[in-house]
């Protein structure tokens, strides 16, 4: 497993790597949060399929991620993001087209109202590691980007929480949401474990 910064080197690695490289991370791509995030959702839901994700913030790693697991799971997902800060378009136009196959709507946009009806909100921070020089200006720009009691208020009653952590409570999610009872932050962070257990145990193709 790596967890690095370039995703360049990951692809290095899987190149020319004798075993299956796991990307921990890097900064195009988290897929093993994301693993964690749909089995909380699962657990909330009791499906996949169907459900409205809404994601609220940058398009960063993590917003490419969510793209291209909801198309591959078949939920409808719409990635919100001040003008500019759009995800990568390869990343769109790859989950728009797997999305097509699992009857996946993918959306981005810029305007909050795209959140009304969500089963599913989740934030990440606004300056992703390599980015804390920009992090200022940022908070400036991503100011209305949040997701606090007025997001809340246009998704639907029971819609889940959901954000990656750490928190920069004030900034992209405030703290008395975080709290709230249809927050899963934190049945979302133990199912990291549970999640990465689970890949280990596929790769390894140990029978269950």
């Amino acid at each position: 497993m790596a967890r690095v910064f370039g995703h360049e080197i990951v692809v290095e690695l899987a190149k020319h790597a004798t075993v299956p490289v796991i990307n921990g991370l890097s900064d195009y791509e988290h897929p093993c949060q994301i693993m964690a995030d749909f089995l909380t959702v699962l657990e909330r839901k009791g499906r996949l399929d169907g459900v409205e994700g809404c994601y609220i913030g940058d398009g960063n790693n993590v917003c490419h991620s969510l793209l291209l697991g909801a198309a591959r799971v078949g939920m409808h997902f719409t990635a919100i993001t001040p003008r500019g800060y759009e995800p990568n378009p390869d990343v769109v136009n790859a989950a728009t087209k797997e999305g097509a196959k699992s009857g996946s709507k993918i959306t981005v946009c810029n305007d909050l109202k795209a959140a009304t009806g969500a089963d599913m909100v989740y934030t990440d921070v606004w300056a992703s590691m390599g980015q804390e020089s920009e992090a200022a200006a940022r908070k400036k720009v991503f100011k209305d980007y949040r997701i606090d009691a007025n997001t809340m208020k246009i998704a639907k009653r029971d819609c889940i929480i959901l954000h990656c952590l750490p928190a920069h409570y004030g900034d992209e999610i405030d703290y008395a949401t975080s709290r709230a009872p249809n927050s899963a932050i934190f049945d979302q962070a133990e199912n990291r474990m549970h999640a990465q257990n689970a890949l280990m145990v596929h790769l390894l193709g140990v029978a269950p």
